[in-house]
């Protein structure tokens, strides 16, 4: 134990923090104030990009995403950035072709991007390997991700296994990724001592104190021989965000892994804490004390922390909120049908949609197209096989066939490759570098809209960049549903702000 060098600590706070517990709402004016300190704390790494950051900083806060990068690159050069990456869909939903997914890689690396860590939401290696490929080409690091779920089928065994195989794919460094802050100290102790033991490259660890495990996962991690872990910063911290970074200096003092601390750090890290308070206050519209508390809800239904108030909500809004336990009940349901799947953005809230159908229809009578999709093999291969039966009812719904190719490699594919993304570009009058072919092949629409708004004033800084829904979603985007008369509802699958509209007629 002794002879293991201070775990190193990593900071969130610019990307995780704020998107966890405020919605992604952070403008980079905000970030700005305390880059200096962040930068001069010694962490080895700043996320400071990736996630939902690039969707919400264009939609919503008018930046184009680049544009952030290369500020907050030039106020922390010191310190390594990291960026969190959904593979083959880059920081989007669908997949993306391998040209794209390479110039994204090409041109984040160019601005300063140093590492990237790289998961699928159903941990199909495949669906990383191109994006990891790419990362090593640019110079930068590539980190395999495991995203951390519970089933019969995930075992200690299988995570290890994954982590040998991203190894043997050309990953950098892995790192175990609890999205939800389910995973008990003494499974995280296990998985992390496997993992060193059986890999060469370095281990880290990300959590979330969603359900108050967050902290002791990670000094039984840190026992077992993690290399790093991610911490974010007071307010932007615990709850549904990483642990904060004090809190973890202090549950350390006298830990032989503790990292060497200096008063000046300390000092630091308070001015860092101050003025993001003030940033908290601002961005109350997109906040809610609900992410701020621990939460065990999250180990009982095992979903992201923010999808449980809005679930609440919304079943409201549909009269059925006293199918609340019914619904996520059925939750496990779904996920053993379509082959155990993690759940982590997009697939949970695919999933609590299709738990919502079923309670309100009868199981399996309408399937949603995208719980088709995956039933059909269109996100990847699955934990376990699919359910017979209802991949049987997937492909006629959807009137397409299973697939067992890559998904981006899916006959049919109508793709948008980098000189069609520059043609379109060319043909619209926007810039058509690699950088914007790369945002418009994502965000066509909110690019466009970014233009348009180019020469009109800005909105008061001090007021939020678009209006907030009640307590909007910290950690993840809501399935979102909408009643009509009738016969037909109208079902709409919000993830990460774009919206999939289902209609679902009734059956006798």
């Amino acid at each position: 134990m002794s002879s293991l060098p201070p775990v190193i600590f990593n900071n969130n706070v610019l990307r995780d923090g704020h998107q966890s517990l405020a919605a992604t709402r952070m403008k980079t004016e905000q970030m700005l104030p305390v880059c200096e300190d962040l930068d001069n704390c010694g962490f080895g790494a700043l996320e400071t990009w990736g996630g939902a950051t690039i969707d919400s900083g264009l939609r919503f806060l008018d930046e184009f995403p680049f544009d952030r990068l290369d500020a907050l690159k030039k106020a922390c050069p010191k310190t390594p950035h990291m960026m969190l990456l959904r593979g083959q869909n880059i920081v989007q939903y669908a997949h993306f072709p391998d040209d794209v997914v390479e110039s994204f890689i090409k041109m984040s690396a160019k601005h300063g991007m140093n590492i990237f860590r790289i998961f699928d939401a159903l941990n199909d290696p495949r669906n990383m390997e191109t994006a990891i490929r790419a990362a090593r080409k640019a110079g930068a690091e590539a980190h395999g991700t495991i995203c951390y779920t519970t089933s019969p089928v995930h075992t200690i065994d299988k995570f290890i296994e994954l982590g040998c195989q991203l190894e043997t794919m050309g990953a950098s460094g892995i790192v175990l990724k609890d999205m939800a802050g389910l995973i008990p100290p003494m499974k995280a102790a296990a998985i992390i001592g496997g993992l060193k033991a059986k890999v060469k490259i370095p281990v880290w660890f990300h959590t979330h104190d969603t359900a108050g495990l967050g902290a002791g996962a990670y000094m039984s991690a840190i026992d077992a021989g993690v290399d790093a872990i991610d911490l974010s910063v007071i307010p932007f911290a615990n709850g549904t965000g990483q642990p904060d970074t004090s809190r973890m200096l202090a549950l350390l003092d006298g830990h032989p892994r503790c990292p060497q601390w200096s008063e000046e750090n300390n000092q630091r890290l308070a001015r860092v804490r101050e003025h993001l308070t003030g940033v908290y206050k601002e961005l109350s519209d997109f906040t809610s004390h609900k992410n701020e508390v621990v939460d065990t809800d999250t180990l009982l239904y095992q979903v992201p922390g923010g999808m449980l108030s809005n679930f609440r909500n919304q079943l409201k809004e549909q009269k059925m909120e006293d199918k609340f336990e019914a619904v996520f009940a059925e939750i496990p349901v779904v996920r053993k049908a379509l082959g155990w799947i993690p759940l982590v953005t997009p697939t949970s809230q695919i999933v609590g949609m299709q738990a919502f159908l079923n309670v309100k229809f009868g199981r399996w009578k309408q399937i949603s197209p995208q719980a088709a999709d995956i039933a059909l093999g269109y996100y990847g291969t699955t934990p376990a096989p699919v359910d017979k039966e209802v991949q049987a009812l997937a492909a006629k719904q959807a009137g397409k066939d299973p697939i067992t190719c890559r998904p981006v490699e899916a006959p049919g594919s109508n793709h948008k490759h980098m000189d069609a993304l520059r043609k379109e570009l060319k043909e619209a009058g926007l810039p058509d570098d690699d950088e914007h072919c790369v945002i418009h092949a994502m965000f066509p629409a909110q690019l466009a809209t970014h233009y348009a708004n180019k020469d009109k004033p800005k909105a008061d800084p001090s007021m939020p960049s678009a209006p907030a829904p009640a307590k909007e979603a910290a950690t993840t985007a809501p399935a979102e549903f909408s009643s009509a008369p009738g016969k037909v509802t109208h079902l709409s699958l919000k993830i990460g702000g774009k919206q999939h509209e289902v209609k679902v007629e009734e059956l006798a």
